[in-house]
């Protein structure tokens, strides 16, 4: 277990856990029609779940605030936040089956994925408020849409002026605006950036990051996949992209989540957000060398490896 100084948590994943069922196919079937898979992997996952994980491997002291069945699938995501030494303190057990991603794979690597959110759906507002303790410990809360918006809202609502609120909206959804007034920052891919968008964005990612800014967040961080991100401050006006190492890709599963774990680390640190983000961008290409999700993330060796 990790350290943690003075009662405090470096980080407070609120969040979804998922399990991730992943078969190999020739082909996706069609309508009516049976094909033969490989055989069944089962791994943790959900974005919550990964970037705890992420975190905690990184050297954070990680907790996460998240709900799982009473199921085998719910003991896998415990064990696994366990291994990795998340504090699993606030992981709420039972009231729906755990979260299942339905994952079919490809020879080209192209993946269809079906989402049962199970018991991340039923992660409520309520269960944010009687969690007010390990919210008030924590230096930083990153949280993502993969549970319901208006328990987003609540944690957006509660951390506390010397807390600091990182969002990737992912699946993204329109965002309230008082969850985006205290976004710093709001981090999101150029999907994302898009979708939160709509028909204003331009064409540049330097102009998509000003037209998130304009939206209310203090901060905004767009990644770039391969090309590394771009940092956008409010306070400062800086708009500042920050190249990503060149690495082979494997397989770029649950790299999004790394990167964030590990800017919202960093960020806890008390690390402005340039450096934050040079870091995270390491984190992010170290983690597309290897497969899977939460099995490619590195420990803090294997960044500066890099």
């Amino acid at each position: 277990m990790h350290e943690y100084e003075h009662g405090r948590y470096d980080l407070l994943v609120v969040g979804s856990a998922n399990a991730d069922l992943v078969i190999g196919v020739e082909r996706r079937p069609a309508p009516g029609e049976t094909v033969l898979g490989s055989d069944l992997a089962v791994h943790p996952g959900g974005k919550g779940a990964n970037q705890a994980v992420a975190a905690a491997r990184l050297g954070a002291g990680a907790a996460l605030l998240a709900r799982v069945g009473d199921d085998a699938h719910g003991r896998l995501l415990l064990e696994s936040q366990r291994a990795a030494g998340v504090d699993t303190a606030g992981v709420l057990v039972g009231g729906a089956p755990t979260g299942v991603a339905l994952i079919t794979v490809d020879p080209s690597g192209d993946n269809s994925i079906v989402v049962s959110p199970g018991a991340n759906a039923r992660l409520t507002p309520q269960d944010v408020r009687a969690a007010g303790s390990l919210l008030a410990a924590a230096r930083v809360v990153s949280v993502q849409l993969e549970i319901p918006l208006e328990t987003v809202a609540e944690v957006a609502r509660t951390v506390s002026s010397d807390t600091r609120f990182v969002l990737n909206p992912s699946p993204p959804a329109p965002l309230p605006e008082q969850v985006l007034a205290v976004c710093d920052p709001l981090v999101v891919n150029e999907h994302e950036a898009l979708f939160i968008l709509g028909g204003t964005a331009g064409d540049t990612p330097e102009d998509r990051a000003r037209g998130l800014l304009a939206l209310g967040p203090r901060s905004v961080v767009v990644t770039l996949g391969a090309a590394g991100a771009l940092v956008a401050d409010s306070r400062t006006g800086d708009l500042v992209r920050v190249p990503s190492p060149k690495v082979d890709a494997v397989d770029t599963t649950g790299a999004g989540d790394a990167f964030t774990a590990a800017l919202a680390w960093r960020l806890g640190r008390g690390e402005g957000l340039l450096e934050a983000a040079e870091f995270a961008v390491q984190v992010g290409a170290a983690a597309v060398t290897r497969k899977g999700a939460q099995d490619s993330f590195p420990t803090a060796d294997e960044v500066s490896a890099l």
